[in-house]
């Protein structure tokens, strides 16, 4: 996740704040470490309840239908990985899958339910208030944290595929953290909703870009938080994220040249309606030479 910025008209739904790390806000970032890849000990698939069936597809919002060709296809039938825990996580191909109920005296139950670190899905119900409760999510972290230039990548690229319960607030988001992760002099988190329900950034809205046939709000603030958040609801796709830290850098909205330290995709829960609302991811890599 990395950090975010005039004031607009907003929703009647009050967005939510903070920097999350790896979903954690500022505040909280100090009493939770980084996440470290669960014990092997912990994911065996004899503790795992499998699914007894495929999970159906969310709903969208009748106001966003969903083409059929962005819907995801791929099921979780067997999850070798399940975990309620607030801060279950499991390694995967290089990556971290995540349940991540950081704002655990908020949030309500969560279930995280994984074959793969590209294939997952979670159900989560979340009282009906504005607060980001949870951000489920797989990650990529980068050289143990300490990563290194954005400029000695020639590529930062991702695709992806999930989506959400087209009820509640909530987005679908990738969040990357640069010169570090968390709270701290000089870190910068930038987040891409891809999904949006009801949910406003932190900061204020200062601009727009334009890539890959997409276009995105641009919002920050002023504690080194950026958010692109999508015009049109994207279920699927790629993002070219190396071009997006350049513009965000022309714009003096992170410093020049960061190191990259996490790069991660997922979904902030802030409100399920009370009722048990689902999140199906069913692509994700990250590409850097």
């Amino acid at each position: 996740m990395l950090a975010v910025l005039l004031a607009i008209s907003l929703p009647s739904v009050a967005g939510c704040g903070g920097k999350p790390v790896d979903g954690v806000p500022a505040a909280a970032s100090a009493s939770l470490p980084a996440p470290v890849p669960a014990p092997t000990s912990s994911v065996a698939t004899s503790s795992v309840a499998p699914a007894t069936s495929a999970p159906p597809p969310a709903s969208s919002p009748a106001s966003t239908p969903v083409p059929p060709s962005a819907t995801p296809v791929r099921s979780c039938r067997s999850p070798e990985f399940t975990t309620s825990d607030p801060d279950g996580g499991w390694s995967d191909g290089g990556y971290y899958v995540h349940n991540n109920m950081w704002n655990a005296g908020e949030a309500g139950p969560e279930t995280l339910r994984a074959c793969a670190y590209d294939n997952w899905y979670v159900e989560s119900t979340q009282p009906d208030s504005t607060s980001v409760k949870t951000y489920p999510n797989v990650h990529k972290d980068i050289n143990n944290q300490n990563g290194k230039p954005v400029n000695d990548y020639s590529v930062i690229k991702s695709t992806f595929a999930g989506r959400g319960p087209g009820t509640g607030v909530y987005d679908v988001a990738y969040d990357l953290w640069l010169n570090g992760v968390g709270d701290g002099k000089g870190v910068s988190e930038l987040m891409v909703w891809t999904e949006n329900s009801k949910q406003v950034p932190s900061g204020d809205k200062l601009s727009t870009y334009t890539a890959g046939g997409q276009t995105y709000d641009v919002w920050a603030d002023e504690d080194g938080y950026v958010a692109f958040v999508s015009k049109s609801t994207q279920y699927s796709g790629s993002v070219d994220l190396k071009a997006m830290i350049g513009w965000a850098i022309s714009k003096g909205l992170i410093p020049p040249n960061p190191t990259v330290n996490q790069i991660g995709y997922g979904i902030e829960f802030c409100s399920t309606g009370g009722g048990k609302a689902r999140f199906t991811l069913s692509d994700f890599s990250v590409t850097m030479s």
